[in-house]
């Protein structure tokens, strides 16, 4: 497609999130127009967006509505109807395609698409139907049951370490489609973003390293401190591969475990885990830490500019800000110390506009840029210690 120029196009998202709020904030840093569909009438991407359109989406009226006030349109997060964006498709440009992101709504689809690839992924089984669950290999137990759909976060997800345990967590899971995968000794666990336009040219940031608290993004630091220089590459090219396999256009996320394997590379070997059709918690400490963050990358292969090899300028630790930071000793909800926090050298605050805090709920993330990672990290654990929160990094 020509590409749409700033200042004379109008970009739309579908999902009215934080994700999406980001986007809105970089394309109109870049002088677009954006149109916000979602039916929450308080949305944080409504609330920043020239346009909220407040339907659902599937609602036939929404969506041709959409499709004519924009030029393009992108969605903010995996789990929008891909029936959406395919009756999209068929009016406007609509990046990632609904195909691509069909693939990422289901996990066997999705460990279908890793193998076909030619990328590794964690030994499993998958269990649509009680003749499935007979069939499971015992060398998968002990394992992780997750549903094959609507999962994030750690939803979704049950630890099984028996054959009995397995068939009461499928019990559990109103024995909907589900994938098994064994556990595996983690040394860390990565991510690669890579952005890819129409033309096939394709950009990633660093390697990311990240740590997760009760199955959620907790922390994200780069450059990535444990791991191997010949890791990191391997890890870069099989999210690259990945992204070309699918024919991706826009941003990808790709999620890898590094494993502990004796007498292998480094004592471990990657394998990924899952995929995000969209910029990513890891990722935003590139709207502090780069000179392109991943939303305005997002934008640009929206519309078809050029996509810049985005340059890391400062190293980057970022803390995600979980409701549970609003509810102290005294019940709450009272906002934190911001300024205390602010204080610290480096610190860059990004809150959502969600009006409610609520236990669980990302809030907003903190960034903490440096000119070294161990200074990075130190202010990030002061930081922490403000805030109430594990200095475990």
């Amino acid at each position: 497609m020509s590409a749409l120029l700033p200042g004379a196009a109008t970009l739309g998202v579908l999902g009215g999130g934080q994700l999406g709020r980001m986007f809105v904030h970089a394309a109109q840093a870049l002088g677009y127009r954006c149109v916000v569909l979602d039916p929450d009438a308080i949305s944080p991407a409504g609330a920043v967006a020239e346009t909220h359109i407040r339907a659902g989406y599937l609602d036939p009226v929404g969506l041709a509505q959409l499709a004519r006030d924009c030029d393009a349109i992108t969605t903010e997060f995996e789990n929008v109807p891909a029936v959406a964006l395919q009756t999209l498709a068929g009016m406007r440009t609509v990046a990632p395609a609904a195909e691509a992101v069909a693939v990422c709504q289901d996990r066997a689809v999705e460990k279908a698409h890793f193998e076909a690839a030619g990328v590794p992924c964690a030994p499993h089984a998958v269990i649509a139907d009680a003749a499935g669950l007979a069939a499971v290999d015992a060398a998968l137990l002990p394992g992780i049951l997750k549903t094959s759909r609507l999962g994030y976060d750690g939803k979704g997800q049950v630890r099984v370490a028996t054959a009995a345990e397995l068939a009461a967590a499928w019990d559990g899971l109103q024995r909907q489609p589900c994938v098994l995968e064994r556990l595996l000794p983690l040394r860390a666990e990565l991510s690669v973003l890579v952005a890819r336009g129409a033309d096939g040219r394709t950009v990633h940031y660093p390697v990311q390293q990240n740590l997760h608290r009760g199955g959620i993004l907790a922390v994200t630091e780069v450059p990535a401190p444990d791991v191997p220089a010949e890791v990191q590459r391997q890890a870069v090219a099989a999210a690259r591969q990945v992204a070309g396999a699918l024919g991706y256009v826009g941003v990808l996320c790709v999620e890898f475990f590094w494993v502990q394997e004796d007498g292998a590379a480094g004592g471990g070997r990657l394998v990924v885990n899952e995929m995000a059709p969209r910029p990513h918690n890891s990722g935003h400490w590139t709207m502090d830490g780069c000179d392109h963050s991943q939303f305005e990358l997002q934008v640009r292969a929206l519309a078809g500019l050029p996509l810049p090899e985005p340059r890391q300028h400062s190293a980057a630790v970022m803390l995600n800000l979980l409701g549970d930071l609003w509810f102290g000793d005294d019940g709450g909800p009272t906002p934190p110390a911001w300024d205390r926090v602010l204080a610290l050298p480096g610190t860059h605050l990004h809150l959502y506009g969600k009006a409610e805090a609520r236990h669980g709920r990302k809030m907003g993330h903190l960034n903490i840029t440096a000119a070294t990672p161990e200074a990075a990290r130190g202010v990030a654990r002061q930081a922490a210690a403000l805030l109430g929160l594990p200095a475990d990094f």
